[in-house]
Order: C-alpha cells, then sequence, then structure tokens
C-alpha cells in the first residue's frame, strides 16, 4: 500500500467513523452543534454556524467545502466521491432542503453560490460541472442532469455506449418552478423563470420566462432599453 492509498483509507475510515457515530444525533440534543464543532476534522471546509440536521449523508468530505450558515435538512446525500478532483461548494447561506440528491461522480465541480434554496427531493448530477448561481430558487422535485447517455448503435446495450458531459449554467437570481428538468449543455441566463413541469434542452437567454416540454421563452422579464435592472438601480444611487 503507497502513501496515498494509506492517506484515502485513513480518510475514508475518519469519515465513516465520525458520521456514523454523530449523523443520527437528534437535533433536540445539540446534535447540529455537535456536527459544526467535530466535522471540520473531515471536511475540505466548513464554515461556521453551520446546521446540519441528522440523517444527512456525506460520501467524500475531503472534496466538500460548506460556507458560513449553511442549512442541510434530514435526508440530504452529497457523494464527492470518485475522483481526487471531484470538488462541491455550497457557498454563504444556501439551504439544502430534505432528500436532496447531490453526485459528482468522476471529475466533477458542482458549485452551489451564495443564499441559494435547494428545494425537496431536486437531484444535482453530474459528471458533467454545473454552476448554480446566487439567490436561486430551486423548487422541489427538479432535476438538474450534466450528463447524457449516447444511444446511437442500436447493437450495444446503451448502458456500454459512454456519456457525454458538457456541463449545466444557471445565472444568478433564476427560479425553477416545481419539476423543471435541466438537462446536459444548458445555460440559463441570469434572472430567468422557467415554469414548472419544463424541460429545458438549450440555453435560456437572461431575464426570460420559459415554459413548457422542451422549454421555450414566451417572454422577457424586462424592456429592451433596460437590459439589466440591477445596472439600473446601482447607476441610479450614484447621484
Amino acid at each position: 500500500m503507497n502513501q496515498q492509498q494509506f492517506f484515502d483509507k485513513w480518510q475514508r475510515f475518519k469519515e465513516v467513523l465520525l458520521i456514523s457515530l454523530l449523523g443520527a444525533i437528534p437535533t433536540i440534543v445539540f446534535g447540529p452543534k455537535l456536527r459544526n464543532l467535530l466535522y471540520r476534522f473531515i471536511f475540505a471546509e466548513i464554515g461556521v454556524s453551520v446546521y446540519i440536521q441528522n440523517g444527512v449523508e456525506f460520501l467524500g468530505t475531503d472534496c466538500i467545502e460548506i460556507g458560513n450558515g449553511v442549512h442541510i435538512f434530514k435526508g440530504v446525500r452529497i457523494n464527492a466521491r470518485g475522483h481526487e478532483n471531484n470538488r462541491v461548494c455550497l457557498e454563504k447561506g444556501v439551504a439544502i432542503e430534505r432528500n436532496v440528491d447531490i453526485g459528482c461522480l468522476d471529475n466533477t465541480s458542482i458549485e452551489i453560490a451564495q443564499d441559494t434554496f435547494i428545494g425537496p427531493g431536486v437531484s444535482i448530477t453530474g459528471p458533467g460541472n454545473i454552476k448554480i448561481g446566487k439567490r436561486c430558487l430551486i423548487a422541489s422535485h427538479s432535476g438538474i442532469f450534466a450528463n447524457n447517455h449516447n444511444f446511437a448503435d442500436p447493437l450495444k446495450y446503451i448502458a456500454d455506449q459512454g456519456i457525454t458531459r458538457q456541463g449545466i449554467v444557471i445565472g444568478d437570481d433564476c427560479w425553477l418552478g416545481h419539476g423543471v428538468t435541466v438537462l446536459d449543455g444548458v445555460t440559463i441566463g441570469e434572472g430567468s423563470v422557467i415554469g414548472a413541469g419544463a424541460v429545458v434542452t438549450k440555453d435560456i437567454p437572461p431575464f426570460s420566462i420559459a415554459v413548457g416540454v422542451p422549454a421555450k421563452v414566451v417572454r422577457k422579464r424586462v424592456s429592451k432599453q433596460l437590459i439589466n435592472p440591477r445596472e439600473s438601480e446601482m447607476k441610479l444611487t450614484k447621484f
């Protein structure tokens, strides 16, 4: 066994031990405070005032970064195992509701920016890189899937034909309604709203409202003269 293999096994042992001992301690018995204190020994980074409920599963904690004030609720599973370059980053103020599944698979970066809310039952899966911007609202049972199966050869099992991985970008201040599906290779521009049940297969321009299967832009949230209302507000405050 070489030094790297020993380190990996030692890290996995610490991870299993601490999560097994601390992961099930109920909230009413100071569970979140104990987890916030002792998980520092296994995570790549963990901030202050982090609230992790009991029943949360972590894998590959040395590749997981958790910012200040992050809330993670029961039934969440975050898996960063599979490659030494994997990275899951939850920035300051992110809230991950119950039964969310976040998985890297292979050589993947998943970033969820400041103050974004991820609703119950959402699935966020690599191996393509995924970046979700600041103050987004991702409603329950949505799916963000940064991979696609090849299926061109009918003589082979689809599972044996490999996958493509282009990645997904969701800009700041986006709202994805209930049950939205975002497929690989898509960029959703800042300030966009995606209607419930939509399947996003192509890029959505900033400040758009898109609905349907596949999702199509039905109107813009701003006029042609006012491309970015935040920039205009900033200009007005200077005078």
